[in-house]
């Protein structure tokens, strides 16, 4: 078995990296970095990827709404050319970052409602695809197991990672549980970490009201706003590890 660890890194604007990413950057093996439109700015994407590169994390784009007041979490419905531009365009402001420092992109993830709205929306789904084939069709891209942007990965010929969330409370149909809503996160270390191991071994996760729901696990996402974040993804790591888990990145 083999499994990828990601997290968001990247999302501030401005000043050196947090230890908090520092921490991060030594137990994952898949940063997603962001690309300026929810945070981020070309100081802090090249320090990122500096960091990732001192660490061998593989690097990918983190696209997502321009939405900086709201932290790319609040849903724009636009056209999908439009879409498909801005995708485009984060993917090339990172790629190019990271090329002046001898780092090629790995993979993509969407960030927020972004991510959230190309799991159900089929057409938003194809023009994320679209734009990063458009770019490299090496890229791998990130989205949720069994959703409408995984699919839409597979139809643009992209290779694909399905990714599972072990701090997220699911739905009986596969989405998580929104934020807004009671145990959308789970924050007790313990209960985590269990949950990782379990979806990896089992290929399901317990939804909210217990039913077991099947999933894909190419890549695991730490949450870099979970207290704990990076012990957190240390635990994970070595708990896999200890399964006998290959925990690599999926583009390795």
């Amino acid at each position: 078995m083999r499994v990828d660890l990601n997290a968001d890194l990247g999302e501030r604007l401005g000043g050196s990296p947090p230890d908090l990413d520092r921490a991060l950057m030594r137990h994952i093996t898949s940063a997603n970095v962001a690309c300026g439109f929810h945070a981020g700015d070309p100081a802090v994407m090249r320090e990122t990827v500096l960091l990732a590169r001192e660490h061998g994390v593989a690097v990918g784009a983190h696209p997502s709404f321009r939405d900086l007041e709201g932290f790319g979490r609040r849903e724009f419905h636009l056209p999908p050319q439009e879409v498909e531009n801005l995708v485009r365009l984060q993917i090339e402001a990172l790629a190019a970052i990271a090329s002046a420092e001898g780092v090629r992109l790995a993979h993509l993830k969407p960030h927020g409602a972004l991510y959230n709205m190309a799991a159900r929306d089929a057409t938003l789904a194809d023009a994320v695809a679209r734009a990063t084939a458009s770019i490299d069709r090496s890229l791998v891209l990130f989205g949720l197991s069994g959703s409408a942007l995984i699919r839409a990965g597979r139809r643009a010929g992209l290779r694909t990672a399905c990714e599972a969330f072990a701090d997220r409370a699911y739905r009986t149909d596969g989405t998580l549980v929104s934020r807004n809503e009671p145990g959308a996160v789970i924050d007790d270390p313990g209960t985590v970490v269990s949950r990782a191991l379990s979806m990896v071994k089992t290929r399901s996760i317990a939804a909210i009201d217990g039913t077991s729901v099947p999933l894909d696990v190419d890549t695991i996402c730490v949450h870099g706003d979970t207290p704990g974040a990076a012990e957190l993804a240390r635990r994970i790591r070595l708990a896999l590890a200890g399964a006998g888990v290959d925990v690599k990145a999926v583009a390795a």
